[in-house]
């Protein structure tokens, strides 16, 4: 008995509920209103290499693990995140790291056309996460 109570109860409410968005819905002058959502696609920057940028950021802006320097080195890797595709600042931080390597070795990471454009493209983004980010 219990069980043809519920649904009946189920039956009764679908009804209500369908009756009630058709009565709503066939009214004129009645109008929807649009809503346009703006879908934002961050790179997805492995979590190691997030927190791996965000202790050196922290050592090069003093070493203090206060909130402020965290937020804040947080805050520029998520604006580089912006900027740069994981695949393009690896390969542009790969490209920064092993210029420096002597002789015919290194001309392998300096010279290339990719290497410096990736190298300017990452330069670039770093300035405008530290404009971002940073309280001066």
């Amino acid at each position: 008995m219990q069980k043809k109570i519920i649904t009946f109860s189920t039956l009764a409410f679908s009804a209500v509920l369908t009756s009630g968005c058709s009565t709503l819905c066939d009214k004129k002058g009645v109008e929807v209103e649009t809503i346009e959502t703006e879908i934002v696609v961050m790179n997805n920057y492995p979590t190691r290499d997030r927190v791996e940028y965000v202790f050196n950021c922290i050592a090069k802006h003093g070493g203090n693990l206060d909130y402020v320097s965290q937020y804040a080195c947080g805050c520029k890797i998520d604006k580089i995140a912006e900027k740069l595709s994981f695949e393009e600042y690896e390969a542009a931080s790969t490209f920064t790291m092993l210029r420096s390597t002597p002789g015919e070795n290194g001309a392998v990471f300096r010279d290339p056309k990719q290497s410096k454009d990736l190298r300017t493209r990452l330069k670039e983004a770093e300035e405008y996460a530290e404009k971002s980010c940073f309280v001066k």
